[in-house]
C-alpha cells in the first residue's frame, strides 16, 4: 500500500469495515448464546447452581475480551496511527497469538478452589517474606 500513487484510504476503511462486520456478527451471535444461557440458568431452582453457572461465564466472557482485545488494538493502530512504532505492530501482534492461548489455562484454572488457594498462598508468602526484608 505504501508503493500506491492513489489514495488507500478507502482500502483501509474497507478493511476495517470488514473487521468490525465479523466482530459484529461474532458478538451479536455471542450476545445471543448468552442470553439463552442465562435464560436457563435462571431457571435453575438452586442459588449454588445458579452461581456456579454464572462464573463459568464470567470466564468465558474474559477469555473472549482476552482474544479480541489485541486484535482490535492491532487493527486500529495499523490503519490509523501511520506514524507508529513498527515494534508496537509487532508487539501487539504477538500479543495477539500468544495472549489467549497462554492465559486460557490460568483463566480456567482460578476457577478451581484448590489453585487459587495455593496461589494465594503463595503471594501471601512472597509479600511477608518482602516485609521481613524491609522493602
Amino acid at each position: 500500500m505504501k508503493m500506491a500513487c492513489a489514495d488507500t484510504t478507502p482500502s483501509s476503511f474497507y478493511g476495517l469495515f470488514i473487521l468490525f462486520s465479523s466482530l459484529g456478527l461474532d458478538s451479536v451471535l455471542i450476545v445471543l448464546s448468552y442470553i439463552m444461557i442465562l435464560q436457563s440458568v435462571l431457571s435453575i431452582t438452586s442459588w449454588q447452581e445458579r452461581v456456579k453457572a454464572l462464573n463459568t461465564c464470567v470466564s468465558h466472557i474474559c477469555v473472549i475480551l482476552l482474544f479480541y482485545t489485541p486484535l482490535i488494538s492491532l487493527s486500529m493502530i495499523h490503519r490509523f496511527k501511520k506514524q507508529a512504532l513498527p515494534q508496537s505492530q509487532i508487539l501487539l501482534s504477538y500479543l495477539h497469538l500468544l495472549f489467549p492461548p497462554v492465559l486460557n489455562p490460568i483463566v480456567y484454572s482460578m476457577k478451581t478452589k484448590e489453585i487459587r488457594k495455593r496461589i494465594m498462598k503463595i503471594f501471601q508468602n512472597y509479600s511477608t517474606k518482602r516485609l521481613q526484608c524491609g522493602h
